[in-house]
């Protein structure tokens, strides 16, 4: 490219930014990798001269598992699952938090975001009624965990859909109350298709 002047830059990783003309560009490119990037515990560094181009480095930590063979070639991926219902996001990282909303409008779907528990609180108050699925993160600022979150709003509504996002093992989590049957578990980082299955599988689940 033709390179960033240092306000440019600074803002590059925004959701929605972009130095585009208008219908030329979502301005989540950028954003959408560094979601990623960070679902990995990875980080990127960038370097940029105005007139020389820019220089993006991606990092991610090395593993100390034993490197297993690439799996095969995937068949093509079926449809990916749409709807309309609303869905409420809570992801205390904001990017996190953008790009699953992203995701899930693209799906079809109504989306509310959060970005803690008590945020989650306000939000399910203001409507209680009207959100079909709740898509929380499991470990939260503010006091309340995805854990807790779930418990509060499933007293008030028994037949409510959670799912839980985490970067640990199900194991590590939450899997009593899953196996109970009261909400599902999505294992981070996920992808376009394994969050749209997730959801649509969740809200489809009697």
């Amino acid at each position: 490219g033709c390179g960033m002047d240092p306000a440019t830059q600074a803002r590059i990783f925004e959701p929605f930014f972009t130095t585009k003309e208008v219908g030329k560009g979502t301005g989540l490119g950028l954003a959408t990798v560094y979601g990623i990037v960070k679902q990995h515990e990875g980080w990127i560094d960038v370097t940029s001269q105005v007139g020389q181009g820019s220089t993006f480095s991606v990092f991610f930590p090395a593993t100390s598992e034993a490197v297993r063979e690439l799996a095969p070639e995937a068949a093509p991926t079926a449809p990916v699952s749409r709807g309309q219902e609303t869905i409420l996001v809570v992801e205390d990282e904001p990017v996190l938090r953008d790009m699953a909303h992203l995701i899930l409008a693209e799906c079809g779907y109504r989306v509310l975001e959060a970005g803690n528990g008590r945020q989650a609180l306000e939000v399910w108050e203001r409507d209680p009624d009207g959100i079909d699925l709740v898509l929380t993160d499991m470990v939260m600022p503010e006091g309340i965990s995805g854990m807790d979150l779930a418990q509060k709003l499933l007293a008030t509504r028994p037949t409510l859909k959670v799912i839980f996002a985490s970067g640990y093992s199900m194991d590590d989590t939450a899997p009593d109350f899953i196996r109970q049957g009261h909400a599902a578990f999505l294992q981070k980082p996920y992808t376009h298709v394994t969050l749209a299955k997730a959801v649509r599988d969740c809200l489809d689940k009697s």
